[in-house]
């Protein structure tokens, strides 16, 4: 999980501090908001992480099962 919160905060703190220095802010603002946005960036990449590899570990639960449980045959119904 620390390297998904890692490349969210870069993330984070480049698109910050890019559309800050886009809107014409001075260095100091655009740092702060690129911290603030680097925060909120890895704290949603972290969640992200979590959710995708907690679907993945369940598709991978799901595919032992069905190796280990057989298909059941359909039953025959009797014809009158």
């Amino acid at each position: 999980m620390k390297s998904y919160m890692i490349f969210g905060a870069i993330v984070g703190f480049l698109i910050g501090v890019g559309f800050s220095l886009t809107g014409d802010c001075s260095w100091s603002t655009a740092f702060w908001r690129g911290c603030a946005v680097a925060l909120v960036a890895a704290v949603l990449t972290r969640w992200w992480g979590r959710v995708w590899l907690e679907s993945l570990r369940d598709a991978n639960r799901q595919r032992q099962y069905k190796r280990m449980v057989p298909a059941e045959k359909p039953k025959a119904t009797p014809k009158p």
